[in-house]
């Protein structure tokens, strides 16, 4: 055990849904006290920065009710059991926006908010996009309206609070090192 390593001495599930699981753990602290923590349990999503030939990115607007508004988002998912992450990232581009691609790569892996979940995202960047025919469709509680935005216009979605949360943000911020990285 290494000296920040908190001990679970107890754990009491207070909650097991379809996406979130709630738990409280009873830990020895590293100074041998003791204290509880509310964590929860998530299985994991990913998130995809698909770009089209002319480097827009492809975004998705959509209401968000823990928020009780609308923001605007890189297509992305909650993994299912058992599920490969780059599948999917594949499922969800598709499901979302009705694209496939050609060459889809992992970009890097994070945890959402790690003070009290273990949610981890997996970011993919997706290339030479292609409309898929027949694409799979949206979760039936899912609505959408899809949007392609370039750089620019995300930054500026940045500034107004449009675009809001962590796994976008992230992904905005990842294309404009980029470009400054080539200047």
């Amino acid at each position: 055990m290494s000296r920040l390593e908190e001990k679970t001495l107890k754990t009491e599930k207070l909650f097991s849904g379809s996406v979130i699981s709630l738990q409280i753990e009873d830990v020895e602290l590293p100074n041998g006290k003791t204290s509880k923590r509310e964590i929860i349990k998530h299985p994991g999503a990913v998130a995809v920065l698909a770009l089209t030939d002319d480097n827009k990115i492809v975004m998705v607007e959509q209401y968000r009710k823990a928020l009780e508004k609308t923001i605007v988002e890189i297509p992305a998912g909650k993994l299912e059991k058992g599920e490969d992450p780059l599948e999917c990232a594949k499922r969800e581009l598709e499901e979302e926006t009705g694209y496939g691609c050609a060459e889809m790569e992992w970009l890097i892996s994070f945890y959402t908010s790690p003070g009290f979940a273990d949610e981890i995202v997996h970011l993919y960047i997706a290339k030479e996009l292609k409309t898929v025919e027949n694409a799979a469709s949206m979760d039936e509680d899912e609505f959408v309206n899809l949007m392609e935005v370039t750089l620019e216009e995300a930054i500026e979605l940045v500034r107004n609070q449009k675009i809001y949360d962590a796994k976008t943000a992230y992904a905005v911020q990842y294309l404009q090192l980029q470009g400054a990285l080539k200047k």
